[in-house]
């Protein structure tokens, strides 16, 4: 059991810090291979939104690096209160890059190309953020899609269950 919960963790932290790195390299790669999306992926909204959805997911990988690592050592996989409150700080940052983005939202509906993009960037880091710190959005394994019909609804995610810890 504690073989597969440390196979699961490392399976997490690592397909985060993949996708942290991979998506980078591929806005990087795809802007010169279209003309047309200079103008939408390289202005400040899409940029801005686009850090915001990295900064998150650069969490999510530390996140589940930290559990895997205190569960490899033979430790309990919970975090500690000191690292609870770095994640309490990263959820404010999170929070406020958020909330930032909402006017950066109106001008770019108003001013600027490629709402689409900005759209799915700011969407697609909503997401995450809510994944990570409120309700848990994702069911990877037919297991879990099985316990979320089971269970009748979402349940807070883990990191939002250990912090609530840290308050009481």
């Amino acid at each position: 059991m504690r073989d597969m919960a440390q196979k699961k963790l490392y399976r997490l932290w690592t397909g985060e810090l993949a996708a942290a790195i991979l998506f980078p390299i591929l806005w990087l790669f795809y802007i010169p291979t279209f003309e047309w999306s200079i103008e939408y992926l390289t202005t400040f909204p899409h940029i801005f939104a686009f850090c915001i959805l990295e900064f998150i997911l650069f969490q999510g990988s530390y996140y589940w690096y930290v559990k895997w690592k205190r569960l490899k050592k033979g430790k309990q996989s919970s975090l500690t209160n000191k690292q609870l409150a770095l994640f309490r700080i990263f959820k404010i940052s999170n929070l406020v890059l958020l909330v930032i983005g909402i006017p950066v939202l109106v001008y770019q509906a108003t001013f600027s190309k490629g709402l689409f993009w900005y759209l799915f960037l700011y969407g697609f880091a909503m997401i995450e953020y809510i994944n990570y710190y409120h309700i848990r959005l994702s069911y990877m394994s037919v297991e879990e899609i099985k316990e979320f019909i089971r269970q009748k609804g979402f349940r807070h995610s883990i990191l939002a269950r250990e912090m609530r810890k840290l308050r009481n």
